[in-house]
């Protein structure tokens, strides 16, 4: 349904029926503004009933769209942004690890300890150089600002593998991205020569609990694989957020991707490359592209195969960022006159 904009401007929460509907499993909650902001949330509805308490989700960054349905049919689709509240993001789901292959074999296999903080596998390595020739051949690796990863160790090969540099030599006097070794593989150390930073955020981990393949090592255990990676962001140094017996719930992961999504904005880096998990992704986008063509949609939230990459613009339309242009230029230097002639028509009709 539709709710006035003076009802819509106060509410906060709201009492859902539905009619007609002989099995509700998903409900999709809108809500927009006067300024085309739009929030969306998913309740999944395990329980048939016909009345449902929900909150109304909050305004907040978006992946760019049109405005709404009926716009995109006015404009074909089209929408316009300042460059200067938006950011690339480049997400990247991490090479097969050992836990895709024996959860496939098995389901089973992901609650076995000998899958813990899985690392890549041979097939994974050769994805990984893959990936890397894509992002060199396209100009993607000179362009990207910033490397984010989840802090487990098959998330972090990957993004090393991706994003650093070449081999690393001894005698050189900067950290290496990676020893070598790292993860039972016989990789050769990496470089942290000429790349961009990479920072661990705990925010884009996989779900979290009762898998032992999605808990992570200790910080004090990682430093020493990975001495070029900052993990200052996390506060921890064991696991406190992995729980044997509680698996996180869906919902829960989408709005853990959200504050992810809302803390890249106080971030200064315009292009960033992010790598992390399927769950995570699946989850976070879900919650976008609820204002674009169906197909476009698809394109952003369909699940990620291993190692691929998909590039996204992210928009701040409720002005959470505070970055100023640095490519709009003000004009009128020297200042003089510049009146233009439309206004010069409306000032003076008929003449």
């Amino acid at each position: 349904g539709e709710l006035t904009h003076g009802a819509r401007q106060h509410l906060t929460k709201m009492t859902l029926t539905l009619t007609n509907c002989a099995n509700p499993y998903l409900l999709v909650l809108t809500n927009t503004s006067t300024s085309t902001s739009t929030a969306t949330a998913i309740f999944n509805l395990k329980q048939k009933r016909t009345s449902y308490f929900v909150t109304v989700p909050p305004i907040r960054p978006s992946v760019l769209c049109s405005s709404s349905l009926s716009d995109m049919d006015a404009t074909a689709g089209q929408s316009l942004y300042p460059l200067h509240r938006c950011k690339t993001i480049h997400l990247v789901r991490h090479a097969q690890g050992i836990h895709n292959v024996e959860g496939e074999k098995d389901y089973k296999a992901y609650l076995s300890e000998e899958l813990f903080d899985a690392h890549l596998t041979p097939l994974g390595w050769q994805q990984v150089d893959n990936l890397r020739k894509h992002v060199h051949a396209t100009g993607l690796s000179k362009r990207i600002d910033l490397v984010i990863t989840s802090p487990l160790l098959r998330t972090m090969q990957t993004a090393v593998g991706v994003f650093g540099a070449e081999g690393y030599a001894d005698g050189i006097d900067i950290p290496p991205l990676m020893v070598a070794n790292v993860g039972n593989s016989v990789h050769p150390a990496i470089s942290s020569l000429n790349c961009p930073p990479f920072i661990a955020v705990e925010l884009c981990r996989e779900h979290l609990g009762v898998h032992p393949c999605d808990k992570r090592r200790s910080i004090s255990e990682y430093k020493p694989l990975f001495p070029a990676i900052d993990f200052s962001l996390i506060e921890s140094d064991a696991d406190i957020l992995w729980k044997p017996d509680d698996r996180e719930k869906n919902e829960e992961l989408a709005a853990r991707g959200m504050k992810f999504m809302n803390w890249l904005w106080t971030r200064k880096e315009k292009e960033i490359a992010v790598v992390t998990h399927s769950g995570f992704l699946l989850h976070t986008l879900s919650a976008f592209g609820n204002d674009c063509h169906p197909a476009v949609k698809s394109e952003m939230c369909t699940p990620f195969a291993n190692c691929e990459l998909r590039s996204l613009v992210l928009v701040d339309r409720s002005m959470t960022g505070s970055d100023s242009s640095t490519t709009n230029y003000p004009g009128k230097i020297p200042c003089g006159l510049d009146r233009p002639s439309d206004v010069a028509d409306e000032k003076h009709p008929g003449v």
